[in-house]
């Protein structure tokens, strides 16, 4: 094979990485880095200052709080997929093959976050979280298997943090985040050589890691003390994926050429620089009454800076160069909280998010498209310092139509295949989160 197929299955793996990044616009993203925001649909995220999560929220908010604490929480994701009117063909011909659905895994996003108040100016905190992720694992006979039938990335972040308040109105504040990234990328090769008589297909497995640092700043204003807005900014992060791709024959089909079933075709590296895209978020959190408040907010991605994937490999230049066509996205939230009594906290909140993606370049891995999610959520605090947070969300994403197509051209020795490849399903998307964090103060 030549560097062909480490070239789709890289080409892929950025795909996934950007769609998969900044929790805040479109793809089955990460916003789970606290629960006890989540109760009102992050609508004060950059604003309201509820815990320790406020480090990532808005580092600012650190120097609102009147103790130091720490936050650890985590949130399980519950993924629901239906499939409709699933067709794949192969050089113009149907193929056979399943589309059942539900191919994202359930998994638990944990964090932890500490907040130190110093003195009434300046105040440290730290945090460690999951930023963004991703997983599908189509069953084995998935019918877009050519395309890609098995996703994951993951991020884990580490973040020390800094604030300062100026006085009653201003506070700013600072962080610094460390970024580690896993990934293993899977799809179904398909082969035919006309000369051999094979139609088959080779297990493409690519696998890579990297590490690279970020930054975000906040600023925090309160006018009177019953209003408070929230700015935050997190910057863009530069990586440099490196990958290792493994081919491997699936079956017996090629043992006239020499090559039995589980026999590495093709082995490479090749590697790649991602950039994922600013953020802004602004929130406002207006007290209503001693026992209201309420809260809205907006975020801002710049998605347009994903425009294109190129691959480059050690011996071809240029792999691949493919168009994106990502468009700038937002997200849109308003939510609310009240103080049942000294124990309880009662909340609720809705939040609208758009996707960057276009219907043209829309893919199996990550099918997603607008959604829409309402959460309600609860703290007790049984005594002053501590308090357990509870919170439940319900995602629906609108129904959204998949059509993929891609030509594999490839070499085995002196015979070479020419496969044109498509895919095309009606998906729908729904999710449930269930969250819960504890909270104590020192």
């Amino acid at each position: 094979m030549q560097n062909k197929f480490n070239k789709l299955a890289l080409a892929v793996a950025v795909a996934t990485a950007a769609f998969a990044s900044q929790a805040h616009a479109g793809g089955y993203q990460i916003n789970e880095q606290s629960v006890s925001g989540q109760g009102y649909g992050h609508a004060g995220r950059s604003s309201n200052v509820e815990d320790a999560t406020i480090v990532y929220g808005n580092p600012a908010g650190m120097s609102f709080l009147d103790r130091a604490q720490i936050s650890v929480g985590g949130t399980y994701l519950n993924v629901k997929t239906d499939i409709d009117n699933a067709s794949a063909t192969r050089n113009g011909a149907p193929i056979e093959g399943s589309s059942e659905g539900d191919m994202v895994p359930g998994t638990l996003v944990p964090y932890a976050f500490y907040a130190h108040p110093v003195n009434e100016q300046l105040a440290f905190g730290f945090g460690v979280y999951a930023p963004f992720g991703s997983k599908t694992d189509y069953e084995d006979g998935f019918l877009g298997r050519g395309l890609g039938n098995y996703t994951e990335l993951t991020v884990m972040s580490a973040q020390p943090t800094v604030s300062y308040r100026f006085n009653d109105q201003w506070a700013i504040g600072a962080g610094i985040t460390y970024n580690r990234v896993d990934g293993e990328l899977r799809r179904q090769v398909p082969i035919q050589v006309a000369a051999l008589g094979v139609d088959t297909e080779l297990d493409s497995r690519v696998e890579g890691d990297d590490e690279s640092w970020g930054y975000n700043l906040g600023v925090i204003f309160q006018p009177v003390p019953e209003t408070t807005m929230g700015l935050t900014y997190r910057s863009k992060v530069s990586y440099t994926l490196t990958g290792d791709f493994r081919a491997t024959a699936t079956d017996n089909s090629l043992a006239i050429a020499g090559v039995s079933e589980g026999d590495t075709v093709r082995s490479d590296s090749a590697n790649l620089d991602l950039t994922t895209p600013e953020t802004i978020n602004f929130s406002i959190t207006q007290q209503m009454s001693d026992n209201l408040k309420l809260m809205a907010g907006v975020s801002w991605v710049r998605w347009s800076r994903f425009d294109q994937i190129l691959v480059e490999g050690d011996s071809i230049p240029e792999i691949t160069r493919e168009e994106q066509d990502y468009s700038n996205a937002w997200a849109f939230a308003v939510g609310g909280e009240y103080q049942l009594n000294p124990q309880w906290a009662l909340r609720a909140g809705v939040t609208l998010d758009q996707t960057p993606t276009s219907d043209q370049f829309r893919s199996a891995r990550i099918p997603s498209d607008d959604r829409r999610i309402f959460s309600i959520g609860a703290g007790w605090t049984p005594v002053d310092n501590l308090t357990l947070d509870l919170a439940y969300s319900y995602l629906t994403e609108r129904g959204t139509r998949v059509d993929q197509a891609r030509n594999d051209t490839s070499t085995l020795g002196t015979f070479t295949s020419d496969v044109d490849a498509t895919y095309a399903a009606d998906y729908k998307n729904e999710a449930h989160g269930f969250g819960a964090q504890l909270t104590y103060r020192f």
